[in-house]
């Protein structure tokens, strides 16, 4: 059975699961890439025109979590991958090497240790990377590196024809950029929005300030956000005044 088939194979079985909904075609598409590539977890993501990162979805939760912590700290191999547009291979010692704080997330929320990030091909909506974790590292060198890079192919044709075929607003995007992890996304980038009105900087480095006190306070930079929205937090509670 060719890598196609056994993709297209593996689609088809997590369509029938659902959810069918337009906004959940990249979670459909990483659960297929992780059960063609048999690895652990699988991961979507784009950076945008603006250079804002976006999850477009995860094959399950572990992998949700993993890409949450990395844009909660602001690097690790998925960005590597997305910076550079070529491949990352990251056993445990290369992430603790290489990115220590994500390293020491990472293990302590995820049952991960190991990760390749893959650059996608550019399309409409930016620069694309597919993330594929392993619980055991070693599991790293039975990769099928060819099989993972066709896979990211497929996934990227997959997204385009869907936005092909299919209506949108140009300044929307296409309705897999708005699934649940880029919407909880989206209300980071609103949070940082306002907190550079009222710290009098600018978003990049409210941003930052954000990452700074979702890491101190043991939370990813989502929960955070969400809880500036809602009130539960004020801003002071978040950045004390001075600190900006």
């Amino acid at each position: 059975m060719t890598i196609a088939t056994r993709f297209a194979s593996a689609l088809d079985q997590e369509t029938a699961q659902g959810p069918t909904e337009a906004e959940f075609l990249p979670v459909r598409l990483a659960r297929a890439a992780a059960r063609t590539l048999a690895v652990d977890g699988a991961g979507l993501s784009v950076v945008d025109a603006a250079g804002r990162r976006i999850p477009l979805g995860a094959s399950n939760p572990d992998a949700s979590c993993a890409e949450r912590l990395q844009f909660t700290v602001g690097a690790g191999p998925c960005t590597a991958a997305q910076e550079t547009r070529q491949p990352v291979f990251a056993v445990l010692a290369d992430l603790r090497r290489r990115w220590t704080t994500y390293a020491d997330l990472l293990t302590a929320q995820t049952p991960f240790r190991a990760a390749v990030a893959l650059p996608l091909r550019e399309d409409l909506a930016g620069a694309g990377a597919l993330d594929l974790y392993f619980t055991d590292e070693t599991a790293v060198l039975d990769l099928d590196v060819f099989a993972a890079v066709a896979v990211g192919e497929m996934v990227t044709a997959a997204l385009t024809e869907a936005a092909v075929w299919s209506d949108w607003p140009a300044e929307r995007g296409p309705d897999w950029l708005h699934g649940p992890e880029a919407v909880r996304r989206a209300a980071v980038l609103r949070a940082a929005g306002r907190a550079s009105l009222a710290l009098e900087t600018d978003a990049a480095t409210a941003l930052v300030l954000l990452r700074g006190a979702a890491y101190a306070a043991g939370r990813s930079v989502e929960e955070v956000a969400e809880d500036l929205e809602t009130g539960r937090l004020d801003l002071d509670d978040v950045v004390p005044p001075g600190r900006a």
